[in-house]
């Protein structure tokens, strides 16, 4: 079974949501953003800024990978690492919103240059308390995503009870169905 594929629709999937996510979110005024919903990072902004910060960890780790697809999260090695999980790294949802659109093409562009002779080896990194590991890069990258989905469904949890309804988000919706082809 080839990965790669299934990595390139988990990236269309996870830029398709942050659209979605975003769009829904600004329908909503800044105080209801930022209000404290007992969310794991307070806030619909809260979250939105950790999977920010989370990215920005895992792609800047990724871009340490000895593969030749290290050379398209190149533009990841400058940016400053963050300090905390609940890092503000943008007070605003515009600023937010277009770090998203911009990390989500640096995913998709990273993905689409990944091989098998990548994904079938591992990757050394620290942690954000320091401590060293080394597993499997393919189940990294599958950790990165799953790691999306699990805050994008709070967020859309938290838009729903917002009030805000933010429409399909099923993957199914991306994958073509071999009938219609």
């Amino acid at each position: 079974m080839e990965l790669q594929p299934h990595f390139e629709l988990m990236a269309s999937y996870n830029q398709w949501m942050n659209v979605k996510v975003y769009d829904a979110a600004s329908k909503l005024p800044t105080a209801e953003l930022i209000e404290e919903r007992d969310a794991f990072f307070g806030s619909i902004f809260g979250t939105l800024n950790h999977l920010a910060v989370a990215d920005t960890i895992w792609l800047k780790r990724f871009a340490t990978h000895p593969s030749s697809t290290a050379r398209t999260l190149a533009v990841m090695i400058d940016l400053p690492t963050p300090q905390r999980l609940d890092q503000v790294m943008f007070d605003d949802l515009e600023g937010l919103k277009a770090h998203r659109r911009w990390l989500d093409t640096v995913i998709i562009n990273w993905v689409g240059a990944l091989t098998d002779d990548d994904l079938s080896t591992t990757l050394s990194y620290h942690n954000t308390k320091g401590v060293a590991s080394k597993r499997c890069f393919s189940s990294l990258i599958f950790h990165f995503f799953n790691h999306q989905t699990h805050h994008r469904g709070q967020v859309s949890t938290l838009l729903s009870q917002a009030g805000v309804d933010i429409g399909v988000t099923d993957q199914l919706a991306l994958i073509p169905d071999e009938m219609e082809m």
